[in-house]
């Protein structure tokens, strides 16, 4: 969907770097190849591929009844070495007066959604709601965000969220930020969502993208001694609940994404063969909103480092005021850099722009293994890849080269505050 979308942005740009182009986008394609990847929304084929590698899978509502017992439609069974829990999450539906009157579509509707509608009204504009929401833009329908905090993506750097909200603009996608629905209703064949100061918003269709939430009532955690009442399942370095039993992915309420689902698998398993492995760590953890401009981060943003204490130094290079940006015709984005005075190694780590999911990529490398600003200034970076302006955020190149194109970058003075 998303590479779908973008291709269409990307067919627009040659009328300006290359030639004409005339595209006419068709959702029908795309309808398909989803339908393709996800088996029709049947798992049979998914439970025939763990069959063959040997597992036995069960479709049936679990629910713990002792410290090795599930008991599973009618039948009950003991496990020999532990029991894993990863039911994951279901989205969170807030409590606005009239929403369970009207028919409203969550993130799997939209990604299974076999037309486009005409208008959409987008309730929340984290990662999720923007990427589906901007791809349903490329492909004609009328959109309009709606979100209640100060700007979009509120989890991501501000000004990261301000490229995409102006990008936004530019597609004609609109966009209302610190602003509550107060009420929803189905009027004439639409869906209208009253806001705060009394704004009404009409359209063909609503989505609800306000976040995911954990329910582990029903899993029978009392009869292990767990708080069947609690939010999220409680657990150690480990990913141990209690004695056999793990929780992984998002039931145990840390980072809320699949491929923090897929990191934790490979401890549990390691924790149930007896095998040594590192404990579980969250601040490295990379986020990807496959918007356009993409927005790729890792570890803490200066706002979260700030609050939690630490003694930061942050600063912002602007992606076309880099050679690198010159040369790939970037028109907005953004690199940021938050690195920690103590030990002198970057914390967090913000790209925003063309290809920013795989740009990040050595950030990402860099806050996980807590690597030196001096060290990332040393190293030579493959020009004119995209990845090169992050050398010339860092200095990497000297003063001379890093401020021909952006002589107002003070960035590297700040950096040099930081001994190494």
């Amino acid at each position: 969907m998303v590479r779908a979308a973008k291709a269409i942005q990307e067919a627009g740009l040659v009328g300006e770097m290359a030639g004409e182009v005339d595209v006419t986008p068709d959702w029908k394609p795309v309808a398909e190849k989803v339908r393709w990847l996800t088996g029709g929304w049947d798992d049979s084929v998914a439970r025939e591929r763990y069959r063959n590698r040997g597992g036995r899978p069960i479709k049936a509502r679990g629910r713990l009844t002792g410290p090795r017992t599930v008991a599973a439609g009618d039948e009950t069974y003991t496990a020999r070495r532990g029991i894993v829990i990863a039911t994951g999450t279901e989205p969170f539906i807030p409590p606005i007066p009239g929403l369970d009157e009207v028919d409203y579509w969550t993130t799997h509707d939209l990604i299974a959604m076999q037309e486009i509608p005409e208008s959409m009204i987008v309730i929340g504009a984290g990662s999720s709601g923007a990427e589906l929401g901007w791809v349903a833009a490329q492909f004609g329908a009328n959109v309009t965000f709606v979100e209640a905090e100060d700007h979009i993506l509120p989890s991501e750097e501000p000004e990261a969220a301000a490229l995409v909200e102006e990008a936004f603009a530019v597609d004609g996608i609109e966009v209302r930020t610190g602003a509550r629905a107060e009420r929803v209703e189905a009027r004439d064949g639409s869906v209208v969502v009253t806001v705060a100061g009394g704004d009404e918003l009409e359209a063909e269709r609503l989505f609800v993208a306000t976040g995911r939430k954990v329910d582990v009532s029903g899993l029978g955690l009392e009869t292990v001694g767990l708080d069947g009442s609690a939010r999220f399942i409680e657990v150690d370095e480990n990913l141990r609940a209690a004695d056999g039993i793990w929780a992984m992915g998002d039931v145990t309420g840390d980072a809320l994404l699949s491929l923090v689902a897929v990191y934790h698998s490979k401890i549990v398993a390691a924790e149930i063969l007896g095998q040594d492995h590192p404990p579980v760590r969250y601040d490295a953890v990379p986020r990807v909103t496959f918007t356009n401009p993409e927005v790729g981060s890792v570890g803490m943003t200066e706002a979260d480092a700030r609050a939690a204490g630490r003694d930061v130094v942050a600063v912002v290079k602007q992606l076309p005021a880099t050679f690198a940006g010159m040369v790939h015709w970037v028109e907005n984005g953004i690199i940021k850099l938050v690195a920690d005075r103590e030990s002198g190694a970057l914390i967090g780590a913000t790209v925003a722009g063309p290809k920013a999911g795989d740009v990040f990529g050595m950030l990402n490398l860099a806050v996980h293994a807590g690597v030196p600003l001096a060290e990332l200034q040393s190293m030579l970076y493959g020009f004119p890849g995209l990845y090169s302006a992050i050398g010339e955020a860092l200095g990497a190149y000297g003063r001379g080269v890093t401020t021909v194109v952006d002589p107002e970058y003070q960035g590297l003075e700040v950096l040099d505050t930081i001994k190494p």
